[in-house]
């Protein structure tokens, strides 16, 4: 007799997603086949079924970005923060799968992220006593399994960190198994509220993938859009506000100045350098200087793509020969982002992960679906020579819906 959701066909696995953006909730309905295989990447195969979309409450997204942005809260807010995220993903879960027209019954699993509300992936000196790092994601998974009656992983950066790595990127795993080519050099850029990027080789070995976070992605536009319309739009849509903008050189040299864009790998990044603080720092620049808000957008937008431009020439094209850029997250639908890219990376293909049947924004729920397959066989879900961990890890924690 077959287990639950496993069928000749696979297993149907979901994979939820709410990213550093906090612009709502993505299912991403996966069917995982694996056969015998010496070579980790070959012997997986995953297609996305579906993908559903939802947004968060206007207030419940205020409280988010409000508590990741490192603004007073209490441990009682963030405890009930935490359930009724559980309960906003278990309702999208339930509405996905009726969108997608499939029982609870034929799911084997759920794989989610969470929501980031901190997230510091290099240690430091904590009450005098020891060198900590620390990630925080809420959105209970023990409630999305009571809900929905489907097995819940979640929490997977942890276990990351205590193996001495920096909890992020963990993508990457996902990367390697899909992208992975005989012949052809690829760079995976996911261009979310931050971009980052998987370097893998041609024919790579999984301790030859790199990946590490470049900088901003879509933050800072949203943050100002956000900022400068009075919350009637949350991000550049089509990039009209940029596009009615100039470039302010001055602001550009102060953007691209900041001590991050320099780092070399690993490394990862989130609100704490790229947050509302440091947008502020850009409004009140603009005020000093006279600045159009359009402006301010269209120079912000532009930090994007040159900072991945950055980190592509010093850290990745010097040692490796790359001749595809798969682009992935909100940003590939920018079109002024990636005719810049173009611009700035000539010789390497720019291709969208569309290409390869992951819509753009599918891909992170897309990926945590088969990290959440992995940690339920016992199997390291983590790519070392990505996040700096010491040590091949399982990721991720399960909520079983009901007793085995």
């Amino acid at each position: 007799m077959m287990a639950r959701g496993r069928s000749a066909k696979g297993e149907l696995v979901l994979g939820l997603m709410s990213g550093t953006s906090a612009d709502g909730i993505d299912v991403g309905l996966v069917r995982i086949k694996e056969r015998s295989s010496g070579d980790r990447a070959a012997g997986l195969s995953a297609q996305l079924e579906g993908i559903y979309s939802t947004k968060y409450p206007a207030r419940v997204r205020d409280a988010i970005l409000r508590v990741a942005n490192v603004s007073a809260t209490t441990s009682a807010e963030i405890s009930q923060l935490d359930f009724l995220l559980g309960e906003l993903y278990a309702r999208a879960v339930l509405a996905a799968l009726k969108k997608f027209r499939v029982s609870a019954a034929k799911v084997s699993l759920i794989g989610s992220h969470g929501q980031t509300i901190y997230h510091q992936g290099r240690p430091s000196n904590f009450l005098g006593a020891a060198q900590v790092s620390s990630t925080f994601q809420i959105g209970e998974p023990a409630v999305i399994a009571a809900r929905t009656g489907i097995t819940a992983v979640g929490d997977f950066r942890p276990a990351d960190i205590a193996a001495g790595g920096q909890g992020a990127p963990l993508v990457p795993f996902v990367d390697y198994i899909i992208y992975r080519h005989p012949k052809i050099g690829r760079v995976a850029l996911n261009i979310g509220g931050i971009a980052n990027i998987t370097v893998i080789p041609a024919a790579a070995r999984p301790e030859q993938v790199t990946a590490f976070d470049t900088g901003p992605g879509n933050m800072i536009v949203d943050a100002l859009v956000r900022h400068f319309s009075r919350g009637r739009a949350s991000f550049d849509r089509d990039a009209k506000f940029a596009v009615q903008g100039r470039l302010e050189p001055q602001l550009l040299q102060k953007l691209l100045a900041h001590f991050y864009i320099y780092e070399p790998p690993p490394k990862t990044t989130g609100r704490e350098q790229f947050g509302d603080a440091f947008t502020k720092k850009i409004i009140a620049w603009g005020q000093r200087h006279h600045t159009r808000p359009n402006d301010m957008i269209r120079t912000a937008t532009l930090f994007t793509p040159l900072s991945i431009a950055e980190a592509l020439k010093r850290f990745v094209l010097p040692r490796t020969k790359i001749q595809e850029l798969i682009v992935s997250g909100g940003g590939a639908r920018n079109p002024l982002i990636m005719a810049q890219l173009a611009a700035l990376v000539p010789g390497i293909t720019l291709r969208t992960s569309d290409e390869f049947g992951i819509p753009s924004q599918a891909k992170e729920a897309f990926a945590f679906a088969i990290l959440a397959y992995e940690a339920f066989r016992g199997r390291a879900n983590n790519l070392p020579s990505a996040t700096g961990a010491k040590k091949p890890a399982v990721l991720g924690k399960i909520c079983y819906a009901r007793p085995r």
